[in-house]
Formats: C-alpha cells, structure tokens, sequence
C-alpha cells in the first residue's frame, strides 16, 4: 500500500509533487483578495471579475437588492451593486459563497466532515464580524469575516488531500482518529503554506498562522477576535471539538478586547443562530 512509508510521509509526498494538488479556493474570489489588498483598485476592475461568474453575479444582485441593503432604487447592474455593497462586503459574499462549494464531497467518508468544517468557517466568519463591530471595530468588520472564514482553510486542504489518498489507495481506510489527528496536528503549517502560495494579503496568513499560538500579540484585534470566536465555536460545539466548560470570561483573548459576559453570552446565541440557519 504505502511500501513502509507513514501516512505523513505520504502525504508530505503528494504536496510537494504539485504545490496546490487540490482547489480550495475559487479563482474569482482569489483575484477580488488581491486586488483589494492594493489601494488603486477600480470599481471597474471588481465588477469585470464578479461578471466572471454567472453564479456570482446573481448572488452580488440579490443581496444588493435584500431588505437590508436594497435603495429606494432596484439595482441591476453589477457596478451599482459595488456601489451599493463597497468592494469589500462584495468581495465577502463573494467569498462566502464559493467556498461553500469547496466543502462538499461525494464520498459519505469525510463528506459529513466538511459539513462540519463548513459549519466551523461558517460560524467564525458570521461570529468575528459581529464581534468586532460589536466590541467597537467596525472598520474591521469586513476583514475578519475574512479571517474567521479562512483561519482554519489548511484543515479544507488536508481532508481533501486524505479523500484524494484514499480514493487511490483501496485497501486504505481512513479512521476518525486518523483524521483528527491530521488535521489538528498539520492545518496550521499547511494552512500558510497555502496562503503564501495564493499571494492571499499577510493579514489573514498571519491570523492562520497564529490562531492557535501559545503566545500571541494582543494587541492584533484581527487576531485576539478570531481566536475568541474560534473558542466560543468549541464551547458551543460547532467543529471538530466540543468543551463546553470553557470560560469565555477567563481567556486572554476576552481580556484583551475587554469582551463582557454578556457580550460572550450573545456571541454564542449569534453562532448557534448562524449554524442552525446553515443546516
């Protein structure tokens, strides 16, 4: 099967035999990141890439025409959609929606475990924005609805990358302690290995890169509120690990971003709302 060699090893092998072996990223969505991380960006340009994708544009048009964004004017055109929305909350639901896509599998194996990652990026995505508009960082907003949807993309990557193997491999079985194990002990590296290949802006490859750090900047309100969330996530129970004896209250991410109990106690309802909207 593997001629000796361990699961690491190979999978170690597959990556380095084609640097991006497997998508995670749609090709739109990608441009639209690089392109707003320069500052002479047009709305032209944003609207080219949005019409791109037929799918995509229908998604920009809808939202720009919901309840919550629509004018006293119906919006029919992609740029005044842009104008709408801004760049950037077009860039988002960009985003969001294509990597929905990502998460899906046609093998039972680890289909019901990209459910559950979606569920994760999902649910920290919706939680980061809420949290820093919450907690007075509304200029952030935007940027880390980003940054909780692709903090933990490394752990896409891998599964895909053990569905692949396993799919060549017929006497290959993979085991949930297996998968856990690869994904908790390997997203983090693989995840910003993956982020330096895109070119994705350094400001969400360093909040993959440390969200589960020991010692972290405080001071990086990005950062302290993705790890927030991401924690709250476990307590509540949406991803991989469940502990709901977690105090919120007592960590540091809480303290740094001065995160009361009843702000904590709010963003757990926010995330168990979005996940039950998403099933």
């Amino acid at each position: 099967m593997f001629a000796g060699k361990s699961l690491v090893d190979v999978i170690h092998e597959r990556i380095s035999s084609d640097p991006i072996p497997l998508p995670v990223f749609h090709h739109v969505a990608l441009k639209l990141l690089n392109i707003l991380s320069k500052e002479d960006f047009s709305i032209a340009q944003v609207a080219q890439m949005v019409m791109e994708d037929q799918a995509l544009t229908s998604h920009v048009l809808r939202m720009a025409n919901s309840a919550f964004f629509g004018g006293l004017s119906k919006v029919t055109t992609i740029r005044d959609a842009i104008v709408r929305l801004g760049a950037r909350q077009v860039t988002n639901v960009v985003t969001l929606v294509t990597q929905s896509y990502q998460y899906r599998s046609t093998d039972k194996t680890t289909s019901a475990y990209m459910h559950t990652l979606w569920k994760h990026a999902l649910g920290c995505a919706i939680g980061a924005k809420w949290l820093a508009e919450k907690m007075g960082y509304r200029e952030l907003a935007q940027e880390a609805l980003l940054a909780g949807l692709l903090h933990d993309i490394g752990q896409l990557f891998l599964l895909k990358l053990l569905e692949d193997i396993q799919a060549s491999e017929q006497q290959f079985t993979l085991s949930r302690e297996v998968i856990l194990e690869v994904l908790q002990h390997m997203h983090v590296d693989q995840g910003v290995i993956l982020m330096q290949q895109w070119n994705i802006p350094e400001l969400y490859s360093n909040v993959v890169r440390q969200h589960h750090a020991e010692v972290y900047d405080t001071g990086d309100v990005l950062l302290t509120t993705v790890r927030l969330v991401d924690t709250a996530c476990k307590k509540v129970g949406i991803g991989m690990h469940h502990d709901p004896s977690l105090d919120l209250a007592a960590t540091s991410e809480a303290q740094a971003l001065g995160a009361q109990e009843v702000v904590l106690t709010e963003l757990e309802i926010i995330l168990e709302d979005t996940v039950a909207l998403s099933n």
